[in-house]
């Protein structure tokens, strides 16, 4: 396993990170314990989860998933082995009131201080290694949209608010760093802004979408992210796995997330099909699994500091954790570039 120094902390993080949002949804807590035995035997240090979990979000479920993580730390006693992530959800337009998080979240004071408070019971820890906003509390675009229209809104909790009280949890010692997730480069800039004017925590890390069917974070988030040693936790790196190839030819294979849940249609468009299928036969030609490819594609960049990964079996999570040992060849990689100005951002 490789291990990276994640922002400008003493913290190294496993190039691999362990996703966690089908946990209590299409997997079971056995399940899930499983997997984390698995990677951490691997050297995954690093395990990724938040309060909303898991996915899709429903009030009965809302909170398993890291539960399931506390157990597994009850269980096993390796609380201090694992790098720990986990996520405040805020407002949001594009995910509704959810009254069943403290009446409709949001991300000023009072809400994330319950927030993290809720996560650490849940969690059966005392703190939390890095602890993510997961996403802007004001109309922006994230989720699927690249363009971007102004709204004006006058009751938002600003960022300086949210910076303040998430500097608070680092003073307490709940929360050792913290990071933001789908977030655009403005607001990037203000969170660090405010950190050196107003002297607060500093940002380490921005979990965004990224991968072959989305690489918008390229345009205006990687120069960030490399000049200002705020790493790249990618999600989504196999889009839904659309580009592992399970779903080739209108294939509806059982259990499968896109067979279950008709919400997940955002790298579903005919473009990101056929641009699935391209990648998919590209790694074909030169005897490369598709899935792994398009990790290891993720994996080198200069930008990324972890790739996050989630499987709903071992036979999956062995594959995507073995994609550190794939080194792409120039043949391939200009390949995938061929087809990116072909299909460029079919699905973001």
């Amino acid at each position: 396993m490789e291990y990276r120094t994640l922002g400008r902390t003493d913290l190294k993080v496993s190039a691999i990170c362990l996703g966690t949002m089908t946990w209590g949804e299409q997997n079971s807590l056995d399940d899930a314990i499983e997997q984390m035995d698995f990677a951490l035997a691997a050297g995954v240090n690093f395990f990724d989860t938040a309060e909303m979990y898991p996915v899709p979000p429903r009030p009965e479920t809302q909170g398993r998933t890291e539960e399931y993580v506390g157990e597994w730390f009850a269980r096993r006693g390796k609380r201090q082995d694992v790098v720990l992530a986990t996520k405040v959800s805020g407002r949001s337009e594009a995910t509704g009131d959810w009254k069943h998080l403290r009446g409709g979240p949001r991300l000023n004071r009072q809400h994330i201080h319950q927030a993290v408070r809720d996560s650490l019971k849940r969690l059966q820890t005392d703190y939390i290694d890095l602890y993510q906003v997961h996403w802007p509390e004001r109309t922006t675009n994230f989720f699927g949209q690249l363009g971007y229209r102004h709204k004006e809104q006058h009751d938002l909790a600003s960022i300086e608010e949210t910076l303040g009280a998430l500097s608070e949890l680092v003073k307490e010692g709940l929360v050792r760093h913290i990071g933001l997730s789908n977030e655009t480069p403005w607001g990037v800039m203000e969170y660090l802004r405010h950190a050196r004017e107003d002297d607060l925590e500093r940002i380490v890390s921005i979990q965004n979408p990224y991968n072959l069917l989305n690489r918008s974070f390229e345009v205006g988030l990687a120069e960030m992210a490399i000049r200002e040693d705020v790493g790249l936790l990618a999600y989504s790196p196999l889009a839904m796995a659309m580009l592992s190839g399970k779903y080739m030819h209108g294939q509806k294979p059982a259990g499968a997330r896109l067979t279950l849940f008709d919400r997940f249609q955002r790298y579903s468009s005919p473009q990101a099909v056929d641009a699935s299928e391209a990648y998919v036969l590209l790694a074909k030609e030169h005897g490369l699994d598709p899935a792994t490819m398009a990790l290891a594609y993720i994996n080198s960049r200069e930008f990324v500091t972890s790739n996050i990964i989630g499987a709903t079996n071992l036979e999956q999570l062995q594959s995507n954790i073995a994609s550190i040992d794939c080194e792409l060849s120039a043949e391939v990689e200009q390949g995938i570039e061929a087809l990116h100005q072909r299909y460029s951002n079919p699905a973001p």
